[in-house]
């Protein structure tokens, strides 16, 4: 059967869901999007409180991402970059730490710094220069380790391991203790260096939006929990049944394997994640850039003005602050405790903050210890129906995306 003839239904409409579906879609094929939610876009959604714009936890976007970049229009997305580098609180003040190749006006504070060593600075170069020669491909080729026994191996001091890596890492990874596959800290260490972490002016939901507007009209169905799967169609929860010559799973992982039963023993632990959000009259930092707790003594991991970074997150005169806590913790006297710790930061105007919203994101990432994902198709059959997303390629963006456009791929090819 010709692409152009087949019907594809596609139970999920988070970035592989969609990602899939603009690819069966420009081939010719005819994909139907079914989504359980009220909107599409999984986590990567953004909501309009009091005239902020909220995502849904603290995201950012890699410019230098290959295959997003490819697929996503980046300049429509109007996106805007953080500074290369962060603060970092560590004995009593927050120190800054630079990539100083991109930003050399910061070369003596980075460098003297108490944040780990000069050899340990140089050494951060000597990583840069090394997986810059290197594709992301090979990079799945690599030995693989827990992060933490990977930095140990290059030489790192335990220092800066422990100041500036687990607090670093532990935002993108969501856990501190780096036991993440070093194949995954290898390439998000490279789009760091080759690119800038970002926001979409309007928000990450943004990049939702441009992906749903490439799909022809009725392509999503919306409100639509699916109760069955099997490889010549679906059953909704309505009772509806939706038959098609090719079904696909893009959902989490742990409904994926509830879905279809065979996929339960590599459903993958998950890591969770707090967000809180408040508004402020005026910014703690004035910059665009993350600030990270160099211990993990506290609750707080990191905080980020994101109207620093794209002014458009907030009304005029107002600013909105991003405060991440790992994990799900008692949420009782949570927004008490995370700004009297944050007096130590930023002093006393703290405490005229005013909370907008508590996300408390229990499924955030998929667990990637080393040897799973990075490598392979990027995608999986069971029973006959093609399962997609970020848990088969690598826990990001990126990945998302690339398991939906291989899945695609995979069913260009005759039945």
């Amino acid at each position: 059967m010709s692409v152009s003839r087949k019907r594809v239904l596609i139970a999920g409409g988070g970035l592989a869901g969609l990602a899939c579906a603009v690819r069966l879609s420009e081939a010719g094929a005819q994909a139907l999007v079914v989504e359980s939610s009220d909107a599409p876009g999984g986590r990567v959604r953004t909501d309009v409180v009091e005239g902020f714009l909220l995502d849904r936890g603290f995201q950012v976007f890699l410019d230098a991402y290959p295959e997003a970049g490819g697929l996503l229009d980046k300049r429509t997305l109007d996106l805007r970059p953080f500074k290369p580098g962060a603060l970092v609180f560590h004995e009593g003040k927050l120190r800054r730490v630079m990539d100083v190749f991109r930003d050399p006006r910061h070369l003596w504070e980075s460098a003297l710094a108490p944040i780990g060593s000069v050899a340990d600075k140089l050494r951060v170069a000597l990583l840069k220069w090394r997986l810059g020669q290197v594709s992301i491909g090979e990079i799945g080729t690599h030995g693989d380790l827990t992060t933490e026994e990977y930095l140990q191996r290059a030489g790192f001091s335990s220092k800066i391991i422990d100041v500036f890596f687990r607090s670093f890492y532990g935002g993108i990874f969501l856990e501190r203790e780096l036991r993440t596959s070093s194949r995954m800290f290898e390439f998000t260490f490279k789009m760091f260096s080759q690119g800038s972490a970002t926001l979409p002016a309007r928000g990450m939901g943004e990049i939702t939006r441009q992906l749903a507007a490439r799909l022809p009209a009725e392509t999503i169905r919306l409100g639509e929990p699916v109760t069955e799967i099997r490889a010549d169609g679906i059953t909704l929860q309505s009772g509806e049944r939706l038959a098609g010559d090719a079904v696909v799973v893009a959902t989490d992982a742990t409904t994926a394997a509830r879905l279809l039963p065979g996929l339960a023993q590599a459903e993958p632990a998950w890591r969770s994640v707090t967000c809180l959000y408040f508004a402020a009259d005026r910014s703690p930092m004035n910059e665009a850039i993350i600030a990270l707790h160099g211990t993990d003594s506290g609750l707080v991991n990191n905080v980020c003005v994101v109207s620093d970074v794209a002014p458009s997150y907030a009304p005029p005169g107002k600013s909105l602050i991003s405060i991440s806590v790992l994990g799900l913790p008692e949420p009782s006297g949570l927004e008490r405790r995370v700004v009297a710790e944050l007096q130590s930061w930023f002093g006393k105007a703290v405490h005229e903050w005013r909370r907008l919203r508590t996300d408390r994101i229990e499924r955030a990432l998929p667990e990637q210890a080393p040897n799973v994902g990075m490598t392979g198709p990027g995608f999986r059959q069971q029973d006959g129906v093609y399962v997609c997303g970020d848990h088969l390629w690598s826990a990001s963006i990126e990945g998302a995306i690339i398991s939906g456009k291989r899945t695609a791929d995979a069913i260009f090819e005759p039945m």
